[in-house]
């Protein structure tokens, strides 16, 4: 019976531990609600977090000048194109006060193809999930709650992060 118990606990414990060894990712016990969660797209146009209930969300806020932000902007952009995560939005808004012409600049650079530049001004949002450096990457689930976020850069491309991601899709 003692070995059961062993036995039951390791295994519990390293399902548990799994999502752990996910470089950057801090995952809450208790979900986070956030209101009025809104920033513009390229156009100048508002949109609001709120309209794409029903969709796991990731906020990625970087900057043209984040070198880590230009690191992991490729696997982001690929991540988008996942066909097995067809209930993901991606938004990467720009909290860098860089110009339209600079960051689709950067997403040119980059060859960007799946993603679209948003931006986050005067950086209400960046504010209200308090963020402490970029990038970061906020996911909230379908029900509009914040479930996770990603501190730094990560590859976005990790079989570990796109299992454990289509969990929650």
């Amino acid at each position: 019976m003692r070995f059961l118990i062993i036995f039951i606990f390791l295994i519990s414990n390293s399902y548990a531990n799994e999502a752990i060894d996910i470089k950057n990712l801090i995952i809450y016990k208790e979900l986070k609600k956030h209101s009025s969660l809104t920033f513009l797209d390229a156009k100048n146009n508002q949109l609001d977090i709120s309209n794409f209930k029903g969709n796991v969300i990731l906020l990625n806020f970087w900057a043209t000048w984040c070198a880590p932000c230009k690191d992991e902007m490729p696997s982001l952009d690929i991540l988008q194109a996942n066909n097995s995560l067809e209930n993901l939005k991606i938004f990467p808004i720009n909290v860098g006060q860089d110009s339209i012409e600079k960051s689709l600049k950067f997403f040119k650079d980059l060859n960007i193809k799946n993603l679209n530049v948003y931006f986050d001004t005067p950086v209400t949002l960046a504010k209200k999930f308090e963020l402490r450096g970029i990038p970061t990457s906020i996911l909230i689930n379908k029900d509009g709650l914040e479930f996770a976020r990603i501190i730094g850069s990560i590859d976005f491309q990790d079989k570990k992060f796109i299992e454990w991601l289509s969990g929650y899709n």
